[in-house]
């Protein structure tokens, strides 16, 4: 409970993490876009007023045309094309507006006479607010006839105003969205980089438990048996010596299970290295199995060889000559009188393939799916009584893995068992 409890806490504070972090990065995200949209909006309002400046010669021309504001110059032959946007604002040298060079403000005069203007704030693009209407404005100095004038020109950004409103609306519904689904796909993200974690939780679990109890199996029967000794100190070994076969069994099976944790235990660090040099795996396989075809005669069974992989391959001998001992050990003990064991070896697809069949006593399909699981057994007091620990087979995949590899388990069509083993060139 405690372990769900941590896992849990870890979880939503992960979530937590990356929910903080996506939402920091959209909101900067989202500020860049709509700081370069608006720029690039208003850029083109901006450029009419720069360029209105010299396309109609405001400060260089002003002299040579010196009605060019007045409306009697604008309905002349020679006409100059205004942008409608625009306001042009002719002020004296204290800044007050000059209504004979305003044709405009006789129209707009209580608008127009309400623009602020500050005659120290030249050739700077600002923003103006006349009523409901939104414009930027530029100021420039002029100098005509020793007479100081100041020209303020303003531009309508309502429409600029409108379209950056509307994208800011888009652009903070969008980023809204996008955090919500970034609390799915932080919970997503959080609950999968767990995963491991709680996989390797759980198997250390699993394991350290399975550990504890194969550990202790075997040493309490030694406990019993040292204590029934104690029990009779002046016996003679011989009257005893059940009780010390017993012990020394229970001895071996322990080193054994000692020996077979810390193999999967340097496998599960990546500390198991593999020595790897160029064999032919027929010949290897003839040598390792030579002792067993011995051993099943004197069993009435039969090891029969089918061996057809003539190529060299790169793999650690010993690694492989202990892949096969369990195969075989397992074989040999599920097989019955007349039952027969055939090891094929061959190339198909540019792999070697290793067959070990057996017409033994066979597997369920609960069992092919966890075979190679540790501590699994079928028969947990058979396996015992044979010294087997369920670990054999969970060591056989990892040597078959750490090659590239892999291993798996079927039926057999007559009956029995079927290991293939396919490892690269």
């Amino acid at each position: 409970m405690n372990e769900q409890k941590i896992i849990a806490k870890q979880l939503i504070k992960n979530m937590l993490l990356n929910l903080i972090a996506f939402t920091i990065i959209f909101s900067i995200f989202g500020l860049i876009v709509y700081s370069q949209v608006a720029t690039s909006i208003y850029k083109s309002a901006d450029e009419e007023l720069l360029n209105n400046r010299n396309r109609y010669g405001i400060i260089k021309k002003l002299d040579d045309k010196p009605d060019l504001f007045q409306e009697n110059r604008i309905n002349r032959q020679e006409k100059i094309e205004v942008n409608p946007r625009l306001i042009y604002i002719i002020r004296d040298e204290n800044g007050l507006i000059k209504s004979d060079e305003n044709p405009q403000i006789e129209y707009f005069q209580d608008i127009l006479s309400s623009v602020k203007f500050d005659i120290n704030d030249l050739d700077r693009i600002y923003e103006v607010q006349l009523e409901n209407y939104k414009y930027r404005g530029i100021n420039y100095k002029l100098n005509q006839d020793g007479e100081t004038t100041y020209i303020q020109v303003l531009i309508n950004v309502d429409a600029e105003e409108d379209i950056l409103h509307n994208f800011s609306k888009t652009l903070v519904i969008s980023i809204a969205v996008i955090i919500l689904l970034s609390i799915i796909a932080s919970y997503i993200l959080s609950k999968r980089s767990l995963k491991p974690i709680m996989d390797a939780w759980k198997k250390q679990t699993e394991f350290v438990q399975n550990a504890s109890h194969e550990l202790r199996t075997p040493l309490t029967i030694i406990q019993a048996k040292q204590e029934l000794l104690l029990e009779a100190p002046n016996s003679k070994i011989i009257d005893k010596a059940e009780e010390i076969t017993i012990s020394l069994n229970e001895t071996r099976r322990l080193s054994k299970l000692v020996k077979d944790l810390m193999v999967l235990a340097r496998s599960d660090a990546n500390e198991d290295i593999l020595h790897k040099e160029n064999m032919y795996l027929d010949n290897e396989v003839k040598k390792i199995v030579a002792p067993y075809i011995d051993l099943a005669k004197m069993q009435n069974k039969k090891v029969k060889l089918n061996l057809n992989y003539k190529k060299e391959i790169k793999l650690d001998k010993d690694k492989i000559s202990q892949l096969f001992i369990i195969i075989l050990d397992n074989s040999i003990k599920y097989t019955e009188e007349d039952d027969e064991i055939e090891i094929r070896t061959y190339e198909k697809d540019n792999k070697c393939h290793i067959d070990i069949i057996d017409t033994g006593i066979g597997i369920s399909d609960e069992t092919i799916t966890h075979m190679f699981d540790r501590f699994y057994r079928e028969d947990k007091a058979r396996l015992r009584q044979t010294g087997g620990s369920g670990l054999g087979l969970c060591i056989a995949r990892t040597i078959v893995e750490a090659h590239g590899g892999n291993i798996k388990a079927g039926h057999n069509e007559k009956k029995g068992t079927i290991i293939s083993i396919v490892l690269p060139k």
